[in-house]
């Protein structure tokens, strides 16, 4: 029987779309959660010297992207055939996108210019990622609520756990695509997504 550890820090941060994917796919799995003080030590315990870090089967693989692509094939929510799978990257990439143009404002320290990036993000970013997303989904989604075939697959979770860092800064971020919000809706509604989202930690990011 295969293992699963997930390692990571103590937050969402680029682990959540991770373990995401094992609540969906009702999958067991260690969520280790690294504290600020294990770190040094941990560090050179890692093939990269960063998290997250998937452990199958006692083998290490890193790159949260590629561990959640590993995920999705492994539990079959990535698609039912080669090319369906080359749509859902092509959504996860272009959430990859989304979430490149957002992380300058979350390590900019002086606050005159994080409003500055802040505002760039929300007026000229994320309505053109936005519009890229629900172009893909239109392609994509058979007429549905889903990215891909109208079925869940890892990246509308993907998406779920993105938008938490752009709401933190604008609650209206979907005022104007009613279809992405229906989306994260839809992923709300899976059950064991609803049980998880209403008992996981609260942490900073």
């Amino acid at each position: 029987m295969s293992t699963y550890k997930l390692i990571y820090g103590n937050g969402r941060g680029r682990a959540e779309v991770s373990r995401l994917i094992f609540v969906a796919a009702g999958e067991k799995f260690e969520d280790v959660r690294l504290e600020m003080s294990e770190w040094p030590v941990r560090k050179t315990e890692m093939p990269l010297g960063q998290v997250p870090v998937l452990e199958y089967n006692g083998i290490k693989l890193p790159q949260s992207i590629s561990i959640a692509r590993f995920l999705g094939k492994q539990f079959q929510l990535a698609g039912k055939d080669n090319f369906e799978q080359a749509k859902v990257d092509a959504v996860g990439d272009t959430i990859v996108d989304t979430l490149n143009s957002f992380y300058p404002i979350r390590g900019e320290k002086d606050e005159a210019k994080k409003q500055e990036l802040t505002q760039k993000f929300l007026n000229d970013d994320l309505p053109k990622h936005f519009k890229n997303l629900e172009t893909l989904a239109k392609l994509y989604g058979d007429g549905g609520a889903f990215f891909v075939g109208n079925k869940l697959t890892w990246v509308d979770l993907f998406f779920h756990d993105a938008c938490e860092n752009f709401l933190q800064i604008d609650e209206n971020i979907f005022k104007n695509y009613l279809w992405l919000k229906q989306n994260r809706e839809e992923v709300e509604k899976q059950p064991k997504i609803a049980e998880y989202l209403k008992n996981r930690p609260k942490t900073a990011y």
